[in-house]
């Protein structure tokens, strides 16, 4: 029987921690597809040549990594696990007897590179992807979701306009004093101010919930592996459907490849969306917004506008009951024409019951760009759009719930708006190397199938079916030979089977 003497080693000389982390460690392979070291030409103007030796901005950046990756509580935290974590060590590059950095460095190194770095991080990760063939780049899923600020609702103070400007030039004022100068964000609530996070507005998630300070992530998924092809963090007042072009053009320049299909829910479908889509070529696949207006209490039992006939030759409006709709008014906002009978038509109408509630009469509003609205909603309510929305709600939704259970997503770490963003580049850049390291093996593989009668390993477009013709000619040779071995040839074996 042994026994473990706890006496401790004075001296430890073979202690080699390429040797003590195992070979299938996730962060073995996460230094296999992601390289940190081009931050240190990203970041090389942000230090001088006399002073102190700084820590190494490739640690540094691995450090945050870490810090989402495992969703680790805090940086005070994640420094003192950093030395018992011996595959933590390795990653970084640090050995046994290394002086671990202050928590403050990270705090110091954010303020100091600005979060285009973390950008440029989360960019690489998609160019991973799409060396892997995980990404497609066509089909774009669109959605959005409200991250608590760090910060309480007892924090916020409310006044006239004026005073919440006067509050909010004094913080960047003291900001400044810090050497932490953000961009501040503008549209913000006029009236309130957090002054823990002046940047969060305050917002509510629903009808039963009370409203606190909030920021609003937003967010494009590709169709084919749910890889994040673009994000954007704004405070909270900013409503999603303001963001579709900007995800989809963040999308088609980080993936070089043209969105042709944009899916998201009815929130996304306004006529200004519906429009823009259609005007660049991107089909809309996008709940219809108008529908939840339409199919309120008003509006039951009311002829729909697609009841009206457009003639444009007279620019006007055919009603059920035979008359005529002409051009009342422009709304330069919306960019509509109004439309409305002449006085006293719609009173005498003996449709009147079926046709509008409205004392004037029934009123009908016609976009200027009609036909690349009317084109957008078609294919809205196409069955290919309602399939797509379908998974839609798999893909976000899970994409959603991954980063909260898994990268600390639902709440933010830190303050102020540029902050926010810089977690939010972190968080989709862990996700997209989970994905990356979940499925980057098998798309490799499927181009190494041995296809029968080639004579050696070669690609096919058709791998899947190659593997099963191969998989079964091994079984029968395996059946033939056990059968000249068993029963002498394999028509004896076959009678006795």
């Amino acid at each position: 029987m042994g026994e473990q003497k706890p006496e401790r080693a004075l001296f430890s000389y073979a202690i080699n921690l390429e040797k003590r982390v195992r070979r299938d460690h996730p962060l073995r392979r996460v230094a296999e597809v992601l390289d940190f070291s081009f931050v240190r030409a990203e970041v090389a103007h942000c230090y001088g040549k006399k002073g102190n030796v700084s820590v190494d901005p490739e640690v540094i950046l691995k450090l945050m990594f870490l810090l989402f990756f495992d969703d680790v509580a805090s940086e005070r935290e994640l420094m003192k696990i950093v030395a018992e974590r011996m595959d933590y060590l390795w990653f970084l590059g640090y050995g046994l007897e290394d002086e671990i950095p202050d928590h403050s460095v990270l705090s110091k190194a954010r303020a100091r590179w600005g979060e285009e770095v973390f950008e440029r991080l989360f960019v690489r990760t998609i160019s991973q992807c799409l060396k892997a063939g995980l990404v497609d780049g066509r089909k774009l899923h669109l959605d959005s979701s409200l991250i608590d600020a760090h910060a309480s609702k007892e924090s916020v103070l409310k006044g006239p306009p004026e005073l919440i400007a006067a509050l909010k030039r004094a913080y960047e004022v003291t900001e400044g004093k810090l050497e932490e100068v953000s961009p501040y964000y503008k549209p913000v609530n006029e009236s309130l101010v957090s002054q823990t996070d002046p940047d969060a507005a305050m917002v509510r998630r629903g009808r039963g919930d009370s409203s606190r300070p909030r920021y609003h992530h937003h967010r494009a998924v590709d169709d084919g592996k749910g890889v994040i092809t673009a994000v954007e963090t704004t405070t909270g007042s900013v409503a999603e459907n303001h963001k579709l072009l900007d995800l989809v053009e963040q999308s088609e320049a980080h993936t070089a490849t043209k969105v042709e299909v944009a899916v998201a829910d009815r929130k996304y479908g306004t006529n200004e969306n519906y429009v823009a889509l259609a005007e660049r070529g991107t089909a809309s696949h996008l709940g219809d917004f108008s529908e939840g207006q339409t199919n309120n209490h008003h509006c039951r039992g009311i002829f729909p506008d697609q009841a009206f006939k457009y003639d444009g030759a007279t620019n006007t409006y055919r009603c059920p009951a035979g008359e005529s709709l002409y051009p009342r008014r422009l709304n330069p906002r919306r960019h509509t024409m109004e439309y409305a009978a002449r006085p006293g038509v719609c009173a005498p109408c003996p449709l009147r019951a079926q046709c509008t509630r409205a004392k004037l009469g029934r009123t009908l509003q016609r976009h200027e760009k009609q036909a690349a609205l009317d084109l957008a909603r078609g294919q809205a309510h196409s069955p290919a759009a309602q399939r797509d929305r379908a998974r839609r709600r798999h893909l976000m939704e899970g994409s959603f719930a991954d980063a909260a259970n898994n990268h600390h997503f639902k709440r933010a770490r830190w303050r102020r708006l540029w902050r926010q963003q810089i977690q939010d580049y972190l968080i989709a850049a862990c996700q997209n190397v989970r994905i990356l390291l979940r499925h980057g093996g098998k798309e490799r593989a499927v181009n190494l199938i041995a296809l029968p009668g080639t004579g050696g390993w070669k690609g096919s477009s058709s791998s899947a079916q190659g593997y099963l013709t191969s998989f079964k000619l091994s079984v029968r040779r395996l059946w033939l030979y056990f059968s000249r071995a068993l029963f002498g040839s394999p028509l004896l074996a076959a009678q006795a089977t």
